[in-house]
């Protein structure tokens, strides 16, 4: 049977009244009380084995509470609740010591197991928090699903482990990586992320490792890799299933034994760099491909993170509006809202780029319409689906487009002095073939970026920036 005692401090007596139940159930000898004065009273008179408390009392915030209590008992394990329930919550927790955070309304199951596990740990546990507030608050959002990553991401903070953030395209994968830096311990080190997708694959070892004079072809000086530029801080590695095989052995080599070796060079380097990897693929499914190192993926997956798609934590979309339309506005955009009927509409949208899709909208409609409040019929035209090019011929699909830029010149030339236009005509005629043009190329090659690069006499990195950028639906066969 579970023993000790608990001090639990809470205004809510119905809170008070539960948690006395719970854990009196579970063994415990609890004490209660609706103010920080007697919790202070009790820790100071060296009282209690473990505190619950919540943050907001009537005479003093936990969070300021929480220093004194851990100066003069730093082996207190201390649980903090709270009905604000933001990701800094989570990290001031964190920041000033408190064993777990918990965001109200808590699961009691949970909460009886935390107290068994802090309970049951060493009493030499160092607690002492860094110094150090912050004032920005990088993630948005009160889910539950939201709640579980601001939980784990403040136990990481203090950390050097190695974590691997999983999720769909558009869900934030780098904004959790440089929260994991800005808020942590390596802080005043460099955040250096590089994008496996964007490099080609035969400049990927040169560019994270560096290279000697004369390396290769071309390699006129030496140049310094993202490891040697990271150095002190955090390395992030976004899309990391696109990583050859090459370069999957160079990096184990640095993850095993804490050293690598530039392109060309021979002398192994040291290096202090966090990993912080990311992909929006299965590795498990690469690994069978054999296009994926085994043991590299066990390397990085040493702290698993999902990110869940906005579907999936759609009760967040009021607040991250607000907060993208105030980014906005910062920017110098007008101040918008939107009515309760567009938010509905937002709500029943399925959202495949995620909270990227989202912010694009937001400042969308900053820019583009006139009007404070946006109302459902604007949604719904910014919502409406492209127009589907179906795989086919696709020299027919050009010859349209050939007739487009015809129309678009007879229409446009008309009423200029000597049927001519002003100045930037290129630019204002690549803007109304570009999407019809890589749609069309993407829809006869049925979404193989590789083969519509090649049709389109474009590199391929390239060709996925310009989808990325003009937000270009992918056809994929099977739908």
């Amino acid at each position: 049977m579970p023993s000790g005692s608990i001090l639990v401090a809470d205004d809510d007596t119905a809170i008070r009244t539960v948690l006395n139940q719970a854990l009196s159930r579970a063994g415990y000898e609890v004490r209660l009380t609706g103010n920080a004065a007697t919790l202070w009273r009790w820790v100071s008179q060296g009282e209690g084995d473990l505190v619950i408390t919540d943050v907001v009392m009537p005479d003093e915030n936990a969070f300021d509470l929480l220093p004194r209590i851990k100066k003069i008992r730093p082996n207190l394990p201390v649980i903090v609740m709270s009905a604000q329930n933001t990701f800094m919550t989570a990290i001031r927790a964190s920041e000033k010591g408190a064993y777990e955070y918990l965001p109200k309304p808590f699961d009691l199951k949970e909460l009886i197991g935390i107290v068994g596990r802090a309970l049951a740990e060493p009493k030499d546990r160092a607690l002492e928090p860094e110094e150090g507030e912050f004032d920005s608050i990088p993630l948005v959002g009160r889910s539950p699903a939201m709640q579980e990553i601001y939980r784990v991401l403040a136990r990481l903070m203090q950390t050097d482990l190695t974590v691997m953030i999983s999720g769909e395209s558009g869900t934030g994968k780098e904004l959790v990586a440089r929260a994991l830096h800005d808020y942590g311990k390596r802080r005043n080190g460099p955040f250096v992320a590089v994008n496996m997708a964007a490099i080609p694959r035969d400049l990927i070892e040169s560019e994270l490792f560096g290279h000697e004079r004369g390396a290769f072809t071309g390699a006129n000086t030496r140049a310094s890799g993202r490891f040697e530029q990271a150095e002190g801080g955090t390395l992030f590695l976004d899309e990391i299933g696109d990583m050859p095989m090459e370069a999957q052995t160079r990096l184990l080599r640095v993850l095993q034994q804490g050293e690598y070796t530039t392109v060309g060079g021979r002398t192994p380097i040291k290096t202090d760099v966090r990993i912080v990897a990311a992909s929006n693929k299965d590795l498990r499914i690469l690994i069978q491909q054999g296009l994926f190192r085994e043991d590299l993926f066990f390397r990085l997956n040493v702290v698993p993170l999902r990110l869940p798609p906005l579907r999936e934590h759609i009760e967040d979309l009021p607040d991250l509006v607000r907060h993208f339309f105030a980014l906005a506005e910062k920017d110098g955009l007008p101040a918008k809202k939107l009515d309760s009927q567009a938010l509905e509409r937002l709500k029943q949208h399925r959202w495949p780029g995620n909270v990227r899709e989202l912010e694009n909208l937001a400042r969308r409609l900053a820019a583009l319409y006139p009007q404070e409040v946006i109302t459902a019929p604007v949604i719904d035209c910014e919502l409406a689906p492209p127009a589907v090019i179906s795989p086919g011929n696709i020299s027919s699909n050009i010859d349209n487009l050939g007739g487009a830029v015809e129309n678009y010149l007879s229409t446009h030339f008309a009423g200029f002095p000597n049927g001519m236009p002003p100045p930037g005509l290129y630019h204002r005629i690549l803007r109304e073939i570009e999407v019809p043009l890589l749609t069309a190329a993407l829809a006869a090659t049925r979404g193989n970026q590789i083969r519509a690069a090649d049709l389109l006499g474009l590199n391929r990195n390239t060709l996925r920036k310009k989808i990325r950028d003009l937000d270009i639906q992918v056809y994929r066969s099977g739908g």
